[in-house]
């Protein structure tokens, strides 16, 4: 959430920076309701003052007046309660457009209007020529017997997907090289997550209330119109809310955290449609880079995040480009994202498998996550910052068609190989 005295004091430069992620801040009506809230919380503080004043009067001993003055205090306790109930639904109605509005993006992040005009930013990798028609992953799993699209429809319904065999086996060692690499190397903790969390914390990270549709909600079986609990959609919502409500000590700043877990998306919509195989499910798996940090780090802290999802691709010998998203493509917490895309050989395209986002102070406002200063005791808001480290499955897909050989044989990546037990192919 963005600051609110930043909405009420300075609207209209809200409102003309939300312009270039093409929002349409309803200043009109956000003036109408502060001027209603401000003018209630007026009239109920001096209706306070004149009670407390005579509660006062009522306090000396030897009062002639009581029975009177009394009655002048439940009648000022009568009219505040009115002026409160009609409060209370001013922020109320404040606080659902507040909660509606997305973050604003840094200076440096390109103004347009959705992903053709993201900004490359670089390639890394050499992309493989090849002398034969290369197969999809989809292709190549079937072939290898590996991937069973059937029995995962017949299981759970469209857009899941069962692995078999050697491809389970590379689909498991993936999330471990993965984990290794930033628990070692980039000296991220690790932690395990729960994949149902309540409302509030996808309300702290911003999925909602906007993005309802996107999450698998479970009911409650007392109350089965109710719904307090959602599977994750990403580790970043569990990762970032174990500082909800929180106050922690400058000294332990930065917290990078890394966890593995299941992801769940409805995926509504058209987008990615035609995106088989591994590419877009309903269920999948993703190792997921949180850092919590003081503000006056975040900006090189995404660079910092993002190289380290870099590391994985370079080291997996994958190409790649890095894409800095423009305003209109970022996500809705986001102040400035990163995307990295995988080449896919069968595709001839790159394909997002990493997204490395700043989401300044946006989610710890929402969560109340902050920070106290050694040298004042000044209390802060942290700044939040997420990224994929990598997609599991995508990371697989892009493994299998960027290794594979005439006959449909997959190479196994050499940096692998040691934790396959010396297994070099798949065929």
């Amino acid at each position: 959430m963005l600051d609110v005295k930043l909405l009420r004091n300075n609207i209209d430069y809200v409102y003309n920076i939300l312009k270039k992620r093409n929002f349409d801040l309803n200043i009109n009506l956000i003036k109408k309701l502060e001027k209603k809230r401000k003018n209630l919380q007026i009239k109920m503080e001096f209706l306070q003052v004149k009670r407390n004043q005579i509660s006062k009067i009522l306090s000396q001993k030897n009062n002639n007046n009581i029975v009177k003055l009394k009655k002048k205090v439940i009648n000022y306790n009568n009219k505040i309660s009115k002026y409160k109930i009609t409060l209370d639904s001013v922020k109320k109605d404040i606080n659902i457009i507040y909660s509606m509005i997305p973050n604003l993006p840094l200076e440096d992040v390109p103004i347009g209007q959705n992903s053709s005009e993201n900004k490359e930013i670089g390639k890394w990798g050499n992309i493989k020529q090849y002398n034969f028609l290369v197969r999809d992953h989809l292709e190549l799993g079937i072939l290898n017997k590996g991937i069973d699209i059937e029995s995962a429809v017949n299981l759970s319904g469209s857009k899941f997907i069962i692995l078999k065999g050697l491809i389970a086996y590379l689909h498991r060692i993936l999330i471990q090289f993965m984990l290794d690499i930033h628990i070692n190397r980039h000296g991220y903790k690790e932690i395990y997550v729960p994949y149902i969390v309540k409302k509030k914390n996808l309300y702290g990270t911003g999925q909602l209330p906007k993005f309802n549709k996107d999450l698998f909600q479970i009911k409650n079986f007392k109350n089965k119109n109710k719904c307090e609990y959602f599977l994750i959609p990403t580790a970043e919502v569990p990762l970032t809310n174990l500082l909800n409500n929180k106050i922690v000590e400058e000294k332990i700043l930065p917290l990078k955290l890394v966890a593995h877990s299941t992801c769940f998306r409805s995926e509504v919509g058209s987008y990615g449609q035609n995106d088989k195989g591994l590419i877009r499910t309903h269920q999948f798996d993703k190792v997921e880079l949180v850092q919590l940090v003081k503000p006056e780090n975040s900006i090189k802290t995404l660079e910092e995040i993002t190289q380290h999802a870099e590391k994985i691709l370079q080291l997996l010998n994958l190409p790649y480009r890095k894409m800095l998203l423009c305003t209109g493509d970022m996500s809705f917490s986001s102040s400035k994202t990163y995307d990295l895309e995988v080449w896919f050989p069968s595709k001839n395209k790159y394909y997002e498998i990493s997204s490395c986002s700043n989401m300044w102070d946006f989610q710890s406002r929402r969560i109340k996550a902050r920070y106290r200063k050694i040298k004042n005791n000044e209390i802060n808001f942290i700044h939040t910052l997420n990224g994929s480290g990598l997609a599991v499955g995508r990371t697989l897909a892009a493994i299998m068609e960027n290794y594979q050989l005439e006959d449909g044989t997959i190479i196994i990546p050499k940096i692998l190989q040691s934790y396959m037990k010396g297994i070099t192919h798949i065929k």
